[in-house]
């Protein structure tokens, strides 16, 4: 049936103007009964979304409008329409189980979510798992590489999501932790392949184990994400050993320095979170910038991707920005909020006697990052987007979308941006045949998004946006709807449950207290 509306409308309809198409779309809507009826929760044996107008993920213009015919859990037609014969009423269109009206809306591949932690508890309290399932799932994120949760939880829980279960897909990177040598490396990776992992992430990790590790995880199939530290590896055995991401940025400027270790200070402890973080943001202005540009260029010629987590690092350029995000006030979980108080014990919550200066390096830091994006991307390489969230003030959701904004001060276009968290973070994940753009074959995975997020990313965050419309200020954006795998998420009736969720967590804290409990 889908092939047969296809062949009848080959030609697609040119509109003068997109502003003029909407408003015929608008008029038509109605009269051609295109009201959503999909529900909550559900996959469809033919789902239909109408009127769509489609970014595809991979840098070109958005284009339509379009019926796209999902049949189960792939995109089985792209309709394109003619709103001339919408308004005549004679239009061909693809019949559906269900239907999802996008007038005025964007229709995008789900978002993939390249640096991820499936996270249980903070700090040794109970979180639940839920909670940032459904934030990612509102932020229309429909893939997750997690990195570095423990297996025994995370395996089953990735199963019972294909299997059906809500939530994005994951493709779980256990760390790879210590190992002494080269046959413990081999060793540890078969055991991983057996457990059925999807990857391995590895940190702290030394030269002739990496390429022990890595040579394994090639023969086995397994994938490579390196959080490099400061240690005796660096991009350039990324590059030797065929790592498949760098994550972050550590190891990228490191293996730029003439002298080949950074200046620290007589009395600097790695181990003191605060000594690391503050020295941290003085690496990059001490790279060679030729011998960084030898780098880079490497690291294309050589297919190491780069996930680099911008948004994880912004609270050491702004702390008090970080730590008073407008979502705080009804989606942070109290187990979230306390583990991002300032506490040694507890990784990344580092801001003790954190000072201007440190802030002003930071700045200077995300400058010279930033062009050492733009310049790896320039050369042909291929970053993806990912938050890190959990960590440093950064909500699992927002944390992504924030990522993006900064990708746009960084200077990269929408377009580009958008292609970074979608058929980018596909092609990392070894899954760009299957996921990451809207095109006939390809996985049902797509969010209908209110507003244009090519005008301003801020619509992708699933509280939404403020917006200037007819001289007035109006509430904008939000992901209405999310489709991972064919089954269909209304973003509002997740964003409530969320809500829901750190309500109770708040009540039940206070009658603790109250109590004196524990």
């Amino acid at each position: 049936m889908g092939a047969r509306f296809a062949l009848s409308l080959t030609v697609p309809f040119m509109p003068r103007s997109l502003s003029a198409t909407l408003g015929l779309l608008a008029l038509v809507t109605t009269a051609l009964g295109a009201q959503t009826n999909a529900v909550h929760g559900k996959r469809y044996p033919r789902l239909v979304i109408r009127n769509a107008l489609v970014v595809d993920g991979v840098g070109t213009p958005a284009s339509g409008p379009y019926d796209i015919v999902i049949e189960n859990n792939r995109i089985a037609a792209m309709v394109p329409l003619d709103p001339v014969a919408l308004g005549r009423g004679n239009a061909q269109r693809p019949p559906g189980d269900a239907q999802i009206d996008a007038t005025g809306k964007y229709v995008l591949p789900g978002l993939v979510n390249a640096h991820a932690h499936v996270q249980d508890e903070r700090g040794g309290l109970p979180q639940p798992v839920e909670y940032e399932l459904k934030i990612w799932l509102a932020s229309g994120i429909t893939s997750v590489r997690d990195v570095g949760s423990d297996s025994r939880t995370t395996i089953p829980l990735r199963d019972r999501i294909n299997a059906g279960a809500e939530g994005p897909r994951i493709f779980h990177y256990p760390m790879f932790g210590s190992v002494n040598t080269p046959e413990q490396a081999r060793a540890r990776v078969r055991q991983y392949k057996e457990m059925g992992v999807d990857g391995i992430k590895i940190t702290g990790i030394k030269r002739d184990v990496m390429e022990a590790m890595e040579d394994e995880a090639h023969k086995l199939g397994l994938r490579v994400a390196h959080h490099a530290a400061v240690e005796e590896t660096n991009a350039w055995d990324d590059i030797r050993f065929g790592t498949t991401s760098v994550e972050h940025w550590y190891g990228v400027p490191d293996a730029a320095i003439i002298d080949g270790v950074q200046s620290f200070p007589p009395d600097f402890n790695y181990s003191d979170e605060t000594h690391r973080f503050r020295y941290a943001g003085r690496l990059w202005r001490e790279a060679d910038p030729s011998r960084l540009q030898d780098v880079l260029a490497a690291m294309v010629k050589a297919k190491v991707a780069w996930v680099p987590t911008l948004d994880i690092y912004e609270a050491s350029r702004d702390l008090t920005r970080a730590q008073n995000q407008p979502w705080f006030k009804d989606y942070l979980h109290p187990t979230l909020e306390e583990y991002f108080k300032p506490n040694p014990a507890n990784h990344g919550s580092y801001f003790i006697g954190w000072t201007s200066v440190d802030e002003a390096y930071w700045k200077q830091n995300y400058q010279i990052w930033f062009k050492a994006l733009r310049d790896f991307e320039r050369m042909g390489g291929t970053i993806a987007a990912g938050d890190d969230a959990g960590f440093i003030y950064q909500m699992y959701g927002w944390g992504l979308i924030r990522e993006l904004e900064l990708e746009q001060e960084a200077g990269f276009p929408a377009l580009k941006i958008v292609q970074h968290a979608t058929s980018n973070g596909a092609k990392v994940l070894g899954k760009e045949n299957e996921i990451g753009r809207v095109r006939p074959g390809w996985l049902a995975d797509i969010i209908v998004v209110n507003g244009n997020p090519l005008e301003d990313l801020k619509m992708l965050y699933p509280t939404g946006t403020e917006a200037v419309r007819d001289g007035k200020v109006v509430h904008a954006g939000g992901v209405e709807w999310t489709i991972r795998d064919g089954w269909v998420y209304n973003g509002p009736t997740l964003l409530k449950e969320v809500k829901d969720i750190v309500r109770k967590a708040r009540d039940e804290r206070r009658t603790k207290s109250a109590t004196g409990s524990h």
